[in-house]
C-alpha cells in the first residue's frame, strides 16, 4: 500500500515521503496513529501544494534576510563605555548591549544569539560583528565604541 508520511517514522520514512509499505502495517499502525495517510491522487496533489507553499515561504524569508543584511551593513552602532589606558575598557561590551542599542536607535530587533562574536568587545574603536540572519545570509554590523566622559 502506498502511503504519504505525515511525521518521521524511524526506519520507515520521513515526513512528506511517499513509500510502499505492507498493508497490515499501514492499516494497523501508520493510519491508526495518524503517522501517514493513504497516497491517492487527491492527497498527492495536496502534498505538492503544501510543498510549493513551503518553498515560497522559504524564498520570502531569504529575501527578507537579504534586505535586512543591506540595512545592517549601512549602519554603525554607537556605544559609550568607560576605559583605561591604551583604550582598554573597564568591563566589556556584550552582544546583548549591541542588540539593545540596535533596537533603541534604529528600531531593528535582532536576537543577541544571532551575533557571532567570539568574545565580548574589550577595546575602544570599531569592531565588525557578524550577524547570522539566515542559513545563507550573514551580515556584518559595525559597532563603534567611544570613551564615556
Amino acid at each position: 500500500m502506498k502511503v504519504i508520511f505525515l511525521k518521521d517514522v524511524k526506519g520507515k520514512g520521513k515526513k512528506g515521503e511517499i513509500k510502499n509499505v505492507a498493508d497490515g502495517y499501514a492499516h494497523n499502525f501508520l493510519l491508526k496513529n495518524n503517522l501517514a495517510i493513504e497516497a491517492n491522487q487527491a492527497s498527492i496533489s495536496a502534498l505538492d501544494g503544501a510543498k510549493r507553499k513551503e518553498d515560497k515561504q522559504a524564498e520570502q524569508v531569504l529575501e527578507d534576510a537579504k534586505t535586512l543584511k543591506e540595512q545592517l551593513e549601512k549602519l554603525t552602532i554607537e556605544l559609550k563605555a568607560k576605559s583605561g589606558e591604551g583604550g582598554r575598557l573597564f568591563g566589556s561590551i556584550t552582544t546583548k548591549q549591541v542588540a539593545e542599542q540596535l533596537q533603541k536607535s534604529h528600531g531593528i530587533k535582532i536576537d543577541k544569539r544571532k551575533m557571532d562574536l567570539d568574545d565580548a568587545i574589550r577595546a575602544l574603536g570599531v569592531t565588525q560583528v557578524p550577524v547570522k540572519l539566515h542559513q545563507e545570509v550573514t551580515a556584518t554590523l559595525k559597532v563603534h565604541v567611544t570613551e564615556e566622559a
